[in-house]
C-alpha cells in the first residue's frame, strides 16, 4: 500500500448515518461495501424485512441499510482496491443498480465492472436517485 490512506467522506445525510461519521479511513483492500438490511413500510411504519444473520461472517467493511420501496444497495455492493501502481479502482461486485462514479455508471444488471478512481471522486451506491452518495479523498502524500 502507498504511505497515504484513503478515506470516503458522505456526501448525504444518509450516507453520513450509515458511517455513523464524517469520515471512514480505507485502511485496508479490498474495502467492501454493501447492504445490512432492507426495511419497508408496513402498516404506516418502517419495519425490517431483511437482515444479516449475525453469526455469518461479514461480508463487507461498510454496511449501508437501504430503506424504501426500491432496492438500490446489493448486499455484496462493490469494493475499492489499490492497483499494483498505487492507484485505486472501484469494482462493481455484480449489483442490481450499479454503482455511479463520477455520473459514469460501473456495473448493474448483476454484471459487474470496474473503473479508476481519483481524488474527489464521488461514488453514489445504486440508482441516480439512491442516497447513498461518497467522495473519494486520497490524501496528498508529505
Amino acid at each position: 500500500m502507498s504511505t497515504t490512506t484513503p478515506s470516503l467522506r458522505p456526501l448525504t445525510e444518509e450516507a453520513r448515518k450509515s458511517m455513523q461519521r464524517d469520515e471512514r479511513l480505507i485502511e485496508h483492500v479490498p474495502y467492501r461495501v454493501g447492504r445490512e438490511r432492507r426495511v419497508a413500510l408496513v402498516a404506516g411504519e418502517y419495519r425490517s424485512i431483511e437482515r444479516r444473520q449475525t453469526s455469518a461472517p461479514p461480508t463487507n467493511e461498510l454496511y449501508l441499510l437501504d430503506v424504501g420501496e426500491k432496492l438500490n444497495v446489493s448486499r455484496e455492493h462493490f469494493q475499492i482496491e489499490q492497483e499494483p501502481n498505487g492507484s485505486y479502482v472501484l469494482i462493481d461486485r455484480g449489483s442490481a443498480c450499479g454503482t455511479i462514479v463520477d455520473d459514469q455508471l460501473v456495473g448493474g444488471n448483476d454484471q459487474g465492472g470496474r473503473c479508476p478512481l481519483n481524488n474527489g471522486s464521488e461514488i453514489r451506491v445504486g440508482t441516480s436517485s439512491s442516497p447513498y452518495l461518497f467522495e473519494f479523498v486520497i490524501p496528498e502524500s508529505a
